[in-house]
């Protein structure tokens, strides 16, 4: 009975779809190594391209990590300005970078987002610009103190300190990203974090804040990303690529499964929208171990507008694209095209909706996505057939076609863009 049961199984497995054009483990671990090597040989021997080595005809405001001390100086340098103006009889005003969309702008020599060096001022003796200067200075307080402490906060504890006046959390995170890049440094520089949200499973060891993490001894969770990547150190690795995963669903399924020993690589996710953590993380990662990095997403344009935050920076934090990008993603999955090519029932494909599909035509205008020509060719396809799915849709073959077939076949055949 266990037997007949074993062998009812085993055929079951041996039917799923496309199972039959996969070659053996050994062969696509011989292809992945060799691109891996391609890759890190390449990584070593090319120049990383900065804004100083391009002659752009406008100047451009980027950040950088500065130690406590000099934003604490930079702060009081400030305060000393405001101080001056004020004893002056001329009030005071802080000069915010704007991070306005038309102040932003896609290098593609650099492909990256980066912000233009135009501002404007904040007057506080103005009625619409009053209670942001007021929150400009509280928040511009707080981080001073949290210098001199030495100690850091989450963004939501930032929030708590002064709830009357914040009013809603998105005031204070903006304002924040506003002092951030008034001062010149990074958003870690301030000691304000974002609480944890991404995870890394796999072919990883790395030291956090002094203890040694093997990711390959963390379970299905994994082990949460350090909000603060001053913690981490020491990385070493085995694996052959990154395997950047959108949602938690799928990396769950490949954590459990075990894909990082069949394969040898590095499983990561940020549930959903990249955090900062998640994209210094993954920085950290190719940098240091120069490992290729491979995309999973849904086949919506969502799912490739969070490719794009990953590997050209988001809008809204521009002025760090520098440190928080990771150039050089390649898109493995799910793309428009793998929906008719693993034929994907009807049913598990979802109607883009109208705003999915401004979405999509918006994005076709993004410089970002003109540059790569595989990009605009899905993109166009998805907008033609008005037709989504998410990564989960695999599951109509089983549970366990995503680790067993698709992503096994998409690395044999090095189908990525």
């Amino acid at each position: 009975m266990a037997e007949s049961s074993k062998k009812r199984r085993r055929t079951n497995t041996d039917d799923l779809p496309f199972k039959n054009k996969l070659k053996p483990d050994s062969a696509i671990l011989q292809t992945l190594k060799d691109f891996s090597t391609s890759f890190s040989s390449s990584s070593s021997s090319s120049k990383t391209l900065t804004l100083q080595d391009l002659s752009l005809p406008f100047s451009c405001r980027e950040v950088s990590d500065l130690s406590l001390s000099s934003v604490q100086s930079n702060i009081e340098s400030l305060v000393l300005r405001i101080a001056h103006s004020i004893l002056s009889g001329n009030g005071f005003a802080f000069d915010v970078p704007s991070r306005a969309a038309t102040n932003q702008f896609y290098v593609p020599e650099l492909d990256r987002i980066v912000l233009k060096d135009k501002s404007s001022l904040r007057p506080f003796a103005n009625i619409s610009t009053v209670r942001k200067s007021a929150i400009t200075a509280r928040i511009l307080q707080l981080v001073h103190q949290l210098c001199n402490k030495g100690i850091h906060v989450t963004k939501r504890d930032l929030f708590y300190t002064d709830v009357k006046l914040f009013q809603d959390q998105i005031q204070s995170d903006m304002v924040l990203d506003d002092v951030s890049c008034m001062l010149g440094c990074t958003r870690s520089s301030l000691n304000v974090v974002a609480a944890e949200k991404g995870v890394v499973v796999g072919r990883l060891i790395f030291s956090d804040n002094g203890d040694m993490i093997d990711c390959t001894k963390m379970g299905m969770g994994g082990k949460a990303i350090p909000p603060n990547i001053d913690r981490v150190g020491d990385m070493q690795s085995d694996a052959l690529f990154i395997l950047l995963v959108e949602k938690d669903a799928a990396y769950m399924r490949l954590a459990e499964d075990r894909f990082y020993n069949r394969f040898p690589c590095i499983i990561v996710t940020a549930k959903g929208q990249p955090d900062v953590a998640t994209r210094l993380f993954l920085k950290k990662m190719k940098m240091e171990l120069k490992l290729p990095v491979l995309a999973l997403v849904d086949s919506d344009p969502y799912g490739l507008k969070i490719l794009s935050v990953y590997g050209c920076g988001s809008k809204n934090m521009s002025y760090d694209s520098a440190n928080l990008t990771t150039p050089d993603i390649k898109w493995l999955g799910v793309r428009p095209s793998d929906l008719d090519k693993y034929k994907i029932p009807e049913q598990c494909r979802l109607p883009m909706t109208e705003q999915d599909i401004k979405t999509g035509k918006d994005m076709l205008e993004e410089d970002f996505v003109k540059k790569n020509p595989g990009w605009v060719e899905e993109l166009t396809l998805m907008v033609k057939t008005k037709q989504k799915a998410e990564i989960q849709a695999l599951s109509t073959f089983g549970f366990q076609y995503l680790s067993e077939v698709y992503l096994p076949l998409k690395l044999q055949q090095k189908d990525w863009l």
